[in-house]
């Protein structure tokens, strides 16, 4: 693929990326129809998941590969059914997120939520570099805030995300591993 369609098809990603943000947060149909699904706990271990392709594309310098792996890290939220049961502590953290996202905006909650978008950056400048101390920093950095906000907001429910960014943050890791280990050994050749 050429570098400009590349960069074009990254861009059209970036923009539905957007797009989806805008619409979950401004259409109460869409967002509640989302969160039904969202429950789905495969949604939350299938979600950190998107950091390997990201990184593997930044990696590679491949705007489209990027871009793609955000839309659908994002999106995953509602790709599985609405489970017919969850525990009680998925229910009051989901609810706490559901009220974070749809409660008044004020600046103190820009500023925080300003972390994720400033995470993704961090991350493609780490592995558009190839500086895989820097990645690994910011991935365990990223799971561990991730769980410090998660506790410090949603309080003992916040405990329901522990397994699966735990679980998350090592199949990262060990992907990321794999992958740092193959393309050594390919460029020794």
């Amino acid at each position: 693929m050429s570098k400009k369609l590349d960069f074009m098809l990254g861009m059209l990603f970036a923009v539905a990326t957007v797009v989806f943000i805008i619409l979950f947060l401004s259409n109460d149909m869409f967002f509640n129809w989302a969160f039904e699904r969202h429950h789905n706990i495969l949604s939350w271990y299938v979600r950190p998941l998107f950091i390997i392709p990201m990184v593997i594309f930044a990696f590679k310098k491949s705007f489209t590969g990027i871009f793609a792996s955000i839309f659908a890290l994002f999106t995953s939220m509602f790709w599985f059914p609405v489970p017919t049961t969850s525990s009680s502590q998925v229910l009051s953290f989901l609810a706490f997120e559901m009220e974070y996202l749809k409660g008044v905006w004020t600046a103190p909650k820009i500023i925080i939520s300003l972390a994720v978008p400033l995470f993704f950056i961090i991350l493609i400048t780490a592995a558009w570099k190839r500086n895989w101390k820097w990645l690994l920093g910011i991935i365990i950095g990223a799971a561990v805030l991730k769980f410090i906000w998660s506790i410090a907001f949603g309080g003992e429910a916040g405990m329901s995300i522990l397994k699966p960014a735990l679980t998350g943050l090592i199949v990262c890791i060990g992907g990321l591993y794999c992958f740092l280990k193959k393309h050594k050994r390919t460029n020794k050749i």
